[in-house]
C-alpha cells in the first residue's frame, strides 16, 4: 500500500477535496501534510462568519449529543474531503478510510516524496484569502506553540 503524498501549502481548499475525493473514489492512498496552509478564497470576515454559523447547527433535543463540528486545521480538511464523498454509501466510507491528513510534515513523511498540484494553487487567485490555519484559530483552535 504506497500512498500517495500531497502538499496543501498554497492550495485552495474546496479544488483539493475534490481532486482528493476522486482519487480515494479510485482507490488510492493518500496523505496530505501542511494542511493547515490550505487556502479559502473570499473576505476573512465572510468566511469566519460563514463557518460559526455553520458551529452553531446543534440538535434541538440533546445539543450535546451533536452533530459535534471540527476545529482543528486537520480535521476540517478531512471533513471538507468527506462531503465530496457519498459518505453514506459503502463505497464512500471505505474511500474516506483510505485518507490521512496531518498538521505540518510528521518525521516518517520528511524523506518521502511529495508532489503538489500546480493547477489549483495560490497564483490562481485575484482577490482576498485565508489560511485555513489561521481559521481554525478564529474558530477555536489553539496551536500547539500557543499551549506550551
Amino acid at each position: 500500500m504506497k500512498a500517495t503524498i500531497i502538499d496543501a501549502d498554497g492550495l485552495i481548499l474546496g479544488r483539493l477535496a475534490s481532486i482528493v475525493a476522486k482519487r480515494l473514489l479510485l482507490g488510492e492512498y493518500i496523505q496530505i501534510v501542511n494542511a493547515e496552509k490550505a487556502i479559502i478564497s473570499g473576505r476573512k470576515k465572510e468566511i469566519i462568519e460563514r463557518y460559526k454559523s455553520w458551529l452553531k447547527k446543534r440538535t434541538a433535543t440533546a445539543p450535546w449529543r451533536g452533530p459535534l463540528h471540527p476545529r482543528r486545521p486537520d480535521l476540517l480538511l478531512k471533513r471538507t474531503v468527506r462531503g465530496m464523498l457519498p459518505w453514506k454509501k459503502e463505497r464512500g466510507k471505505v474511500a474516506y478510510k483510505r485518507l490521512k491528513v496531518f498538521i505540518g510534515i510528521p518525521s516518517e513523511l520528511e524523506n518521502k516524496t511529495i508532489s503538489t498540484f500546480e493547477d489549483i494553487n495560490l497564483n490562481h487567485i485575484r482577490g482576498n484569502y485565508m489560511k485555513l490555519g489561521e481559521l481554525a484559530q478564529e474558530i477555536g483552535w489553539t496551536p500547539l506553540e500557543k499551549r506550551i
